[in-house]
């Protein structure tokens, strides 16, 4: 899947799993439980021991598209997209890092909060800015405030959506947004209830169709 068929899967499914855990297996079936419940986008975070194995593994179900996140490095780049990961998440912009993750056919996302920020993502082709920590920086308000003059980016909030406020965001214009601790928390993680990572799985994904429902009906 090349970077801009993936842009539109994006648009179309909008939300992201943030997968944080404590283990590889946690984060396997963490992301098994999230595309029960209809959420396919998942962002494996090199913060868990053994990322890359579960990005394999993961890789390897039908329908999920996965990717890793909190890259620093070129080289974590260049393991994860031998592991499969089709796209590549840091909370910075690096230069290196996005030409490695061109070079691999990846889509890019790095973090860009201020305008100016944001436009030297946009500029050096960054596929999606990712706001982060979206709560700290105004929420909702602050995505659509920055979105009136630059109304080109595409932003992925991130720290802090939950159901509560992902429709308030996907008003202000955000071209998806990352679920972390409210999708996948790491207490329900460790006590492997993953029925309850489904049902709040579903309930997103019920939010976002109801969402878009609505905007082809006008209202």
């Amino acid at each position: 899947m090349s970077a801009a068929a993936l842009v539109a899967e994006i648009e179309a499914r909008r939300a992201f799993a943030v997968i944080r855990t404590d283990t590889a297996e946690q984060a396997v079936e963490a992301g098994r439980a999230c595309l029960k419940g209809g959420v396919s986008l998942l962002e494996v975070t090199l913060t868990i021991p053994g990322a890359l194995t579960a990005i394999r593994r993961l890789a390897e179900e039908a329908g999920a598209i996965v990717g890793v996140g909190s890259v620093t490095e070129p080289a974590q780049v260049r393991s994860a997209a031998a592991a499969g990961a089709r796209f590549a998440v840091s909370p910075h912009f690096d230069a290196d890092i996005l030409a490695e993750t061109k070079s691999h056919g990846l889509l890019s996302s790095m973090g860009g909060v201020t305008p100016t920020e944001a436009m030297t993502c946009h500029r050096a082709g960054v596929d999606v800015i990712k706001i982060f920590p979206a709560s700290s920086f105004g929420g909702p308000a602050y995505l659509k405030a920055l979105r009136e003059p630059l109304p080109f980016l595409r932003l992925m909030p991130t720290g802090g959506v939950d159901e509560s406020n992902l429709r308030a965001y996907l008003d202000a214009g955000a071209a998806g947004f990352g679920l972390g601790g409210s999708l996948v928390d790491r207490k329900t993680a460790t006590a492997g209830d993953w029925p309850v990572v489904v049902e709040r799985a579903r309930r997103v994904t019920a939010a976002v169709s109801a969402w878009r429902a609505e905007r082809a009906e006008g209202r």
